[in-house]
């Protein structure tokens, strides 16, 4: 498979060693709208891990121009109507994602069963809890965002996120339920940033199986009810 890597920073370089591992060909890196235009690699698959500002503006050009796109970059929740719109306007194929780690799709899968049960059965409160580097600027994350969503559908009310920001996490998220009596927590922690990039190119190979329009949750299911 033919990939372009669009945003090449730390996690594009990590990306990129997936990549080769699983015999896949990296053929350009791309970081503005006049490269994507100037190679148009029709075929390829576009893996965008840029900043919300550069997919906001690129957006309808990498589904121009790209067979299917990657998307693990997130903070344009506002318009993710319009980018999948496009993307099924233009019939090319889409997987996005606030978080692209397998282990944290699970996670949301299992927080979804969970707390749909505890909402309708027991007196619980929850809360969230999301620690990251201190580089990392977008507070509270959005796998933490994406917490919110799940909490806020099977408890019917918005839920805050408390954030720390402190040396080197690379990723540890906790949803807990409290009761008068006892306390449930759910917690999933990153090592590094390897199981977000293996995630990213395992999408990408469903992805050019599958095709279509999808949130990484729905993929991973499909994929899961296949086995």
């Amino acid at each position: 498979m033919d990939i372009v890597i669009s945003g090449y920073g730390k996690m594009g370089k990590v990306i990129e060693e997936f990549l080769i591992k699983r015999n896949h060909k990296l053929i350009n890196t791309f970081d503005n709208e006049d490269d994507y235009k100037s190679v148009s690699p029709v075929n390829a698959v576009c893996i965008d891990f840029s900043i919300p500002e550069a997919f906001r503006k690129n957006y309808k050009t990498i589904a121009e121009n790209f067979s299917g796109a990657v998307v693990g970059t997130t903070g344009w929740g506002d318009i993710e109507n319009d980018v999948t719109d496009y993307f099924g306007k233009k019939n090319k194929n889409l997987v996005y994602a606030s978080n692209f780690s397998l282990g944290v799709n699970i996670y949301f899968q299992a927080l979804d069963f969970m707390s749909g049960l505890i909402s309708k059965h027991a007196d619980y409160d929850p809360f969230i809890i999301e620690l990251h580097h201190n580089e990392k600027k977008d507070a509270p994350s959005g796998t933490a965002k994406s917490i919110q969503q799940i909490l806020k559908k099977n408890f019917g009310r918005d839920i805050d996120a408390a954030s720390i920001r402190s040396g080197f996490i690379k990723g540890i998220h906790e949803t807990g339920f409290e009761s008068e009596y006892d306390k449930i927590t759910f917690r999933h922690e990153a090592y590094s940033r390897k199981g977000f990039a293996l995630g990213a190119v395992i999408a990408a190979e469903w992805l050019s199986e599958t095709g279509g329009v999808w949130k990484l949750g729905e993929l991973l299911k499909s994929k899961l009810k296949e086995k």
